[in-house]
């Protein structure tokens, strides 16, 4: 399924930004984004936590799953994979 269906998704939905030479800023980051792709959780407009590069499907839900439990409502990682464009 993709990203949007999952539980994780519905928790913290995908919002594509522009990367621009030289960093994107955006209120709330703790630093500047510089590397495609980027996946940035914030939550009450603050960064909380950060994925930089995709090393494959194991590696971004472990790490999207570590940073949702340390999240005021944690869930667990749905066990589906999910196609990221």
């Amino acid at each position: 399924p993709a990203y949007h269906l999952t539980r994780e998704g519905r928790l913290a939905p995908l919002r594509r930004v522009e990367l621009r030479p030289g960093g994107s800023t955006l209120a709330g980051l703790a630093a500047p984004v510089i590397a495609a792709p980027t996946f940035v959780l914030f939550e009450n407009g603050r960064e909380t936590g950060r994925i930089t590069g995709y090393q494959g499907d194991d590696a971004f839900w472990g790490l999207l799953g570590k940073m949702l439990a340390h999240m005021p409502s944690p869930i667990h990682r749905s066990g589906t994979a999910a196609k990221l464009d």
